[in-house]
């Protein structure tokens, strides 16, 4: 048998493939986008197939504005590809991105969107961080940090927004909701939320920025970062928003 035969016989074929992606549950389509976009231009084409049906059915779910992870997913493959054809596809059927950009501010939040594609989740968590503070106003703004004071005045509509976009690019392992549901889930205590999301380890902290982790295989919930050196006044704030409660 010539190697050629051997990779036709190990290899599953795209029209395999994308009987795989398109009969199996939503975890289990995971996985198979980064096997469809190994495949280049025949997995893109998948891809983009299901995106156009994604996007023609509406299927986007209303809580806390989160999208489908698979469809995120998708997105960014296609994304990371820069080929032309995806650049095309994307720019026709997605110019700012997968999850949609609401804002009750006129805060653009597209270059936080391409960050999150490219999953870069260090200068995505410095970018939201700047996010709060056009939320908060010139004062926050020439400031750099947010008083806890200012958070409960943020519009639900772009803190959903900023949390949508980090559950969509992280697999919904990242996000304010996830945090939340990690919180309540110790019974609000801070020292078991720390040591469970990564952010303490013992009596330590974890230190800004070499310890902690910018990559998809973080702990749940590790991201996005919130500046505890004031305490957990504006963590708190955030966490207990309006906008988790509906």
């Amino acid at each position: 048998m010539t190697n050629l035969d051997t990779s036709s016989v190990s290899s599953p074929l795209p029209s395999d493939l994308r009987a795989q992606f398109l009969s199996a549950t939503e975890r289990n389509r995971l996985p198979i986008v980064d096997q469809l976009a190994a495949l280049g231009q025949p997995g893109y084409e998948v891809l983009m197939d299901f995106l156009r049906e994604y996007q023609a059915s509406e299927q986007v779910f209303t809580k806390y504005g989160a999208v489908n992870t698979v469809a995120a997913k998708a997105y960014q493959a296609l994304f990371k590809a820069q080929t032309e054809a995806a650049q095309a596809f994307l720019s026709q059927h997605f110019p700012t991105g997968i999850v949609p950009l609401k804002s009750d501010r006129a805060i653009d939040y597209l270059p936080l969107q391409q960050l999150l594609a490219q999953q870069d989740f260090l200068e995505a968590d410095k970018l939201t961080s700047q996010k709060l503070c056009e939320l908060a106003g010139g004062d926050a703004i020439q400031r750099k940090w947010v008083y806890f004071t200012e958070v409960n005045a943020f519009p639900t509509t772009d803190l959903r927004t900023i949390n949508a976009l980090w559950l969509a690019h992280s697999e919904g392992k990242f996000g304010y909701s996830v945090q939340r549901e990690l919180w309540l889930s110790v019974g609000k205590n801070w020292e078991k939320l720390w040591a469970k999301i990564g952010w303490k380890d013992g009596i330590n902290w974890t230190r800004y920025p070499g310890q902690f982790v910018w990559t998809i295989e973080a702990p749940k919930g590790h991201l996005p970062l919130s500046n505890q050196l004031r305490g957990v006044r504006v963590i708190d704030g955030l966490l207990s928003h309006p906008a988790w409660e509906s």
